[in-house]
């Protein structure tokens, strides 16, 4: 299933192709200036954002951030005290003295352990409806916060690494905005002059206002939306949020060089410009096979880089006002099966989430002692979005129109997990 809806002929191509030379357009590379600090505190200081470190494919959270010492599925780790209530795995030490601003909510029951379908459950609150798409995390932020934040000209909801969740039926203009690890937009076509783009995007500007004047139905419009938001990002100086390469050396050092370190130090800077929205792309966890193999790999680097951006955020005074959550589709089997390897599971797993006035250093809910069931509250994909959005201070009584005319409750009407909530 494509989770993102596009308007009959739009894609995402087309769109990007919109920003060819904006590189160029954008001017030499500026250093961050006090003076852009000062505005982008300016635009961020009356909403709060959210970085969503997504781990796609299914991360073995027992392995993580629930372990089961002695149990027949505890696997080869070993848990480790940290600054908070839970005991994480002892490849994480880093993250361990950063746990004191993170909870684990550790009763997570979920119904959809298909890629796809969970995937898409995780992202948006609702399971798969061949009639409607539905928003996901970060198209509703950029729909309910992003439109009132006065002079944010960059996207609201960025999506670093991947195609991110899509907008649904809020359409087009909700959708994520992809980078690269580098802050490079995605597609982006280079090689032609300041005045050829600035004649071609005069030309076709004025071919969309005359088939929205047609009225051919909602894709002109939604293209229209997008074109103009094109052109006000290709000329604006909010773009040097995206240029990693201009953040000192010593604080990229500090990050470090592979591109989940680069993401995370993206994420802060497009937070501190002011977007809402951030969705950190780190895959590669469906570890059907040598899953413990694969951690010895997967941890440190995750330790490394969360532990890093958890920091910089706490001593910039950022995460008080910053949501930081990290999660995939589902878990992982407690049983190890015979290739070494955990499948996939949704039954009793675990979600990492802190900031933005969340509880900190706590954990919430628990499982049995073997990890097979949750022995507590159960927690679901709706409740986790709904607690999300209240405390990034949106109301839960919001309701959506969908395309088909039916009233969509915002995070699907979830209960607020009680715990998170500081």
């Amino acid at each position: 299933m494509n989770l993102i809806q596009r308007a009959p002929g739009m894609t995402r191509r087309h769109f990007m192709s919109h920003l060819a030379g904006a590189s160029a357009l954008a001017g030499p590379a500026w250093a961050f200036t006090n003076t852009l600090r000062a505005n982008a505190a300016e635009l961020k200081k009356n909403h709060k954002s959210c970085i969503m470190l997504w781990m796609g494919g299914g991360p073995p959270t027992i392995d993580m951030w629930d372990m089961k010492p002695g149990a027949t599925t505890g696997g080869q780790f070993n848990p480790i005290a940290t600054t908070g209530e839970a005991q994480i795995n002892e490849l994480m030490p880093k993250l361990a003295e950063q746990m004191k601003h993170l909870s684990v909510v550790r009763s997570m029951s979920t119904r959809e352990a298909d890629h796809t379908r969970g995937g898409y459950y995780m992202k948006t609150g609702y399971v798969p409806n061949p009639n409607i798409e539905h928003p996901s995390y970060g198209s509703v932020v950029a729909h309910e916060i992003g439109t009132k934040i006065d002079n944010l000209e960059i996207p609201p909801f960025v999506s670093i690494g991947g195609s991110g969740g899509g907008p649904g039926f809020l359409g087009m203009t909700y959708a994520p905005f992809q980078v690269s690890s580098n802050g490079r937009m995605r597609d982006l076509q280079m090689g032609v002059e300041d005045w050829q783009l600035a004649d071609r995007m005069k030309l076709l500007s004025v071919l969309e206002r005359r088939f929205v004047n047609e009225r051919r139905g909602p894709a002109p419009e939604e293209h229209a939306k997008v074109l103009d938001s094109t052109l006000e990002l290709m000329t604006s100086e909010q773009l040097v949020a995206f240029k990693v390469d201009q953040e000192p050396q010593a604080v990229r050092d500090r990050y470090g060089n592979n591109n989940l370190a680069k993401s995370c130090l993206l994420s802060r800077r497009l937070v501190e410009a002011g977007v809402p929205f951030v969705e950190v792309n780190f895959g590669g966890w469906d570890l059907h096979q040598n899953c413990f193999t694969s951690l010895e790999e997967k941890l440190p680097v995750l330790d490394h880089a969360l532990s890093t951006l958890v920091e910089d955020l706490s001593e910039r005074g950022m995460l008080d006002d910053t949501i930081v959550m990290c999660m995939g589709e589902f878990g992982r089997t407690p049983r190890i099966n015979e290739n070494a390897g955990r499948d996939h599971w949704a039954r009793s797993w675990s979600i990492l989430a802190g900031g933005g006035g969340l509880s900190a250093g706590r954990v919430i809910g628990e499982t049995n002692a073997d990890g097979t069931a949750v022995t507590s509250e159960p927690y679901s994909s709706e409740d986790l979005m709904a607690t999300i959005c209240q405390a990034m201070g949106i109301s839960l009584q919001t309701v959506f129109t969908a395309n088909n005319g039916r009233p969509m409750k915002i995070a699907n009407s979830g209960k607020l997990i009680e715990g998170l909530i500081a």
